[in-house]
């Protein structure tokens, strides 16, 4: 059944690469919404509730070890939000059937490629999949072809050429070591001598090409450009999710299932953390471009996950798994938001912006939610996620790094709330009287956004205990 996460993607892509030119480009976007309706149903519904459900024969035909877990399972439950959604948004940002034709052509191919990610249980599958998505979202960043979007794509290549370079021979290392390539089978091998100088290495270069893909400082250097001078669905989708897939879970993935997790690990991964947190935070203060500061933000919020899950606690991974899935959310609500901004104003530049809520009243609430969930202000889900991070670090006897997540939070509120004031509050400059509220297709991808950030802080209980702590345990 868990094969249906790639299969109906890539059957999608082949029913519209083979229906007639005109017809294809008009259906694309009803083919692609059917597609992602079906993938929520399956990760929703009951009776696909499944823990640990191997693949059918197709996969072990195409010697994939594909299983769903906890983790697996919200994970492609972000995927598909983050996904629906942008949908919508590129539907109304690119009006032209056959771009848009050629967008939702290769959107499928990285939706396919990102669940495969978070369903494999062997390293060199998990490496093909991760390559897939990448060169993707290599193509979805330079899809406008301007100079902006294509150095963005150049800084984002190249330093993912080098993180695949590190994985491979990481993956080459291991294969000599335990002559297989399956999860279970190398965190076998490895537990027979688990420091040996070469497990070393091939752990520490894993562990850099994973920081690469995450964007984590100091290998953040691709990060800000390719977020901000990506087309603005493409950059919804970045921050919303890929990083988070290709960087932050294939570490808790590997980390847990493979190499297994041990004080030494778990210092390097708090202190990056941390350092990513508050560079993140200090850089994003400084920014007058809109996207341009949602994208240091990015750096500082995964560095909240890392520091979390590099506790190495129950607790840790919990709030670590949960301000993963909080942080696709509210961070694509403010990439949805800036380009609906954008897309009424022509410009990102806040300084010349002003009142604009005023104008468009929902797209001013729906920010005020996300900055404020970004912030950790109570009752809404960033916060509880962030408190549960904090409270795992003091618990385990972490007290610094406790301290600099609560005083980053306060830097983090500082240019959330600069965001809402030179954006939406105030006066409306002279020149903005004609705009208005943003169309459809970026006003419902907003508010869908806004009500699960409100709901999950309101229920956080039930949250936690249904979804958030039995992932934890793993």
């Amino acid at each position: 059944m868990s094969s249906l996460f790639i299969l109906i993607p890539l059957f999608s892509l082949m029913i519209l690469n083979l229906l007639p030119k005109g017809l294809a480009r008009r259906a694309a976007f009803w083919v692609a919404l059917l597609l992602l309706v079906a993938e929520l149903y399956l990760v929703m519904s009951p009776i696909v509730g499944f823990r640990n459900i191997k693949l059918n024969r197709l996969a072990y035909f195409f010697n994939f070890h594909l299983i769903v877990d906890d983790l697996s399972l919200l994970m492609l439950l972000s995927i598909s939000i983050v996904v629906f959604v942008l949908l919508f948004a590129a539907n109304h940002l690119i009006s032209d059937e056959r771009r848009r034709f050629y967008f939702i052509n290769i959107l499928l191919i990285e939706l396919a490629g990102m669940n495969g990610v978070v369903m494999v249980r062997d390293i060199f599958s998990l490496y093909v999949f991760l390559e897939i998505t990448a060169v993707s979202s290599f193509i979805l960043i330079a899809f406008d072809k301007e100079r902006d979007s294509l150095e963005g794509a150049f800084k984002y290549i190249i330093f993912s050429a080098v993180a695949s370079v590190f994985m491979f021979s990481s993956i080459a290392l291991i294969l000599l070591l335990s002559g297989d390539t399956g999860f279970l089978a190398i965190k076998d091998a490895l537990a027979v001598s688990p420091h040996s100088r070469l497990i070393m290495i091939a752990i520490g270069v894993f562990l850099g090409g994973i920081f690469m893909k995450a964007g984590l400082v100091p290998f953040h250097g691709w990060l800000p450009d390719a977020y901000s001078e990506a087309p603005a669905p493409v950059s919804v989708l970045l921050a919303g999710i890929v990083t988070k897939t290709l960087g932050v879970y294939s570490l808790m993935r590997i980390f847990r299932s493979v190499f297994g997790f041990d004080n030494s690990v778990g210092n390097i991964l708090m202190f990056v953390g941390a350092i990513s947190i508050i560079w993140g935070a200090l850089a994003a203060l400084t920014q007058t471009d809109f996207k341009r500061m949602l994208a240091y933000s990015s750096i500082s919020q995964v560095g909240y996950i890392v520091l979390g899950f590099g506790s190495g606690t129950v607790l840790g991974m919990a709030g670590a798994v949960f301000h993963l899935f909080n942080h696709a959310i509210f961070k694509s609500l403010l990439f949805v938001n800036s380009a609906a901004v954008e897309h009424e104003t022509g410009t990102r530049d806040m300084e010349r912006m002003s009142g604009l809520a005023s104008k468009m009243p929902v797209t001013g609430a729906a920010s005020a939610i996300a900055c404020l969930s970004t912030a950790g202000v109570p009752p809404l889900a960033g916060f509880w996620s962030k408190l549960i991070i904090i409270v795992a670090l003091w618990q385990s006897g972490h007290h610094v790094y406790a301290v600099v997540a609560v005083l980053a939070s306060l830097l983090t509120l500082a240019y959330m709330l600069s965001i809402q004031r030179k954006v939406f509050f105030g006066k409306l400059k002279e020149g903005f009287e004609g705009v208005k509220e943003a169309g459809f297709g970026l006003v419902f991808p907003a508010v869908i956004l806004a009500v699960i950030t409100v709901a999950v802080g309101i229920f956080f209980p039930f949250v936690l205990n249904t979804f958030i702590l039995p992932i934890s345990r793993i």
